[in-house]
């Protein structure tokens, strides 16, 4: 079930919040976990079984590594600590490395070894994060345990980020398990919130998309340069509508229940480096990995060697963080080798030069690791990126590029300027000027972009 779906719009959203929002305010968190748990076996019915064992593995484990660090047992608080962290990041590696090792064993190996392909749970990476949080910040004692198994339970299932984030750690909600408002505003707000990711999904990411979509199935032979660069800047364009509307979607669906998420995007693509770029791409991704690999690796605490050392880790496991395929590992990769850069020299010498070229050098090379990042393998990633340079005699214009612009430039062009703070801008100023005409032509826009989403 996704959140454009019509299912999701009319039925099963107006179901949760009047279920949700009649019964009393001790039961909140039950239906909330109850609807969360129908919500993730509408797509995985099998699943639901492991993720019911990831929520009673962790609350017990959360109580146990409890008990020990308020009883001060040093050596069985270890144990505890890094069994549990094992065991989840065991299940997340089974079941989305599994077959990925397996296949790179079987192009090596003198022998073949049989296995049966695996479909990846639902949400399997963000429930995993979710849970390791909780399970550090306990040992760390920078969080109460949670004692309640159903406050425990939402705080896992929780389906308005379940399916792709924000990655809401621990101690973004602790105090909102417990005690959260509800009100009219605020209810209002998340309804603002989700409509306009709403609009981002169907309206922009899905229609750029048909455009990547129908370039990416050319032949390289057949694709010119001009033809491969609308492509993946379509590309560029559909991965952040798409990702930035479902985060928008799952920021709105939490203020209607009484819960405040954090922000996952602040316009990215007006960064001016890529450091820059990865502090407002995916900030709750970013954030995790700054505080539960990067710190705890010595962050750049301790000599520029081991800076270098624990940024190239952290990109690489940001990359496997991904998905299972060399291309995730290599496009994390190359970041981290950018960012080390950019760390030892190079920020330098962009904070010395006009700002439109920082611009340039920064989605050159944000939209050069999309074309790795989408994909299926690395092949077919570096005959796509010579196809942009005109290797191989490539043409520099063909029918299909002028065919694209003709068909989506309307598009592009929406999307671009969406794409930067231009519109926020202009309705705080016209908030100003013509405050009665913006509230309620906001109110007038939202509801006419429902309607064209629904048809």
């Amino acid at each position: 079930m996704i959140f454009s779906s019509i299912f999701f719009l009319f039925v099963f959203l107006p179901i949760t919040l009047f279920l949700y929002y009649v019964v009393p305010w001790k039961f909140k968190n039950f239906m909330l976990l109850l609807c969360s748990l129908i919500f993730y076996a509408w797509g995985e019915p099998v699943y639901v079984f492991l993720m019911l064992f990831s929520i009673v593995f962790n609350y017990l484990s959360g109580i146990e590594i409890d008990g020990y660090r308020q009883n001060e047992n040093t050596k069985m608080l270890r144990y505890s600590f890094w069994f549990t962290v094992i065991v989840n990041l065991a299940i997340l590696g089974f079941f989305k490395y599994y077959g990925f090792l397996v296949n790179n064993l079987n192009a090596i190996l003198p022998f073949e070894i049989p296995y049966r392909e695996l479909s990846l749970p639902i949400g399997i990476s963000f429930y995993t994060f979710q849970t390791l949080s909780y399970i550090i910040d306990v040992y760390k004692g920078v969080v109460p345990v949670q004692k309640n198994f159903v406050s425990f339970g939402a705080y896992v299932t929780m389906f308005p980020q379940l399916i792709a984030g924000p990655i809401v750690r621990y101690t973004d909600v602790d105090a909102q398990l417990s005690k959260r408002t509800h009100s009219l505003y605020k209810f209002g707000q998340g309804v603002s919130w989700f409509l306009r990711g709403l609009g981002k999904k169907v309206l922009l990411a899905n229609n750029i998309g048909m455009t990547y979509d129908a370039i990416a199935a050319i032949l390289p032979a057949e694709r010119s340069v001009l033809t491969a660069w609308i492509g993946c800047i379509a590309y560029a364009m559909q991965i952040y509508f798409d990702f930035g509307g479902y985060s928008d979607m799952a920021i709105g669906l939490g203020a209607m229940f009484g819960f405040t998420f954090p922000e996952n995007f602040n316009y990215p693509y007006l960064s001016k480096s890529i450091s820059e770029f990865w502090r407002r791409w995916h900030i709750t991704l970013g954030s995790w990995f700054k505080s539960y690999v990067y710190f705890p690796l010595g962050g750049n605490r301790k000599g520029m060697p081991r800076t270098i050392m624990n940024l190239a880790i952290t990109w690489f496991l940001t990359g496997v963080w991904h998905g299972a395929s060399w291309n995730f590992i290599l496009w994390g990769s190359l970041y981290g080798v950018v960012i080390i850069l950019e760390k030892l020299f190079l920020g330098k010498w962009l904070q010395k030069i006009p700002a439109v070229f920082c611009h340039i050098y920064t989605m050159l090379l944000v939209i050069l690791g999309w074309v790795l990042f989408d994909t299926a393998d690395l092949p077919t990633a570096f005959a796509y990126a010579a196809n942009m340079f005109g290797a191989g005699g490539t043409p520099f214009i063909d029918s299909t590029a002028m065919y694209q612009i003709s068909t989506y430039g309307i598009t592009f062009i929406i999307c671009i300027i969406g794409c930067t703070d231009l519109p926020k801008l202009a309705v705080e100023y016209l908030k100003k000027k013509l405050p009665l005409l913006i509230n309620y032509g906001g109110i007038a826009g939202l509801m006419g972009m429902f309607v064209m989403c629904a048809a």
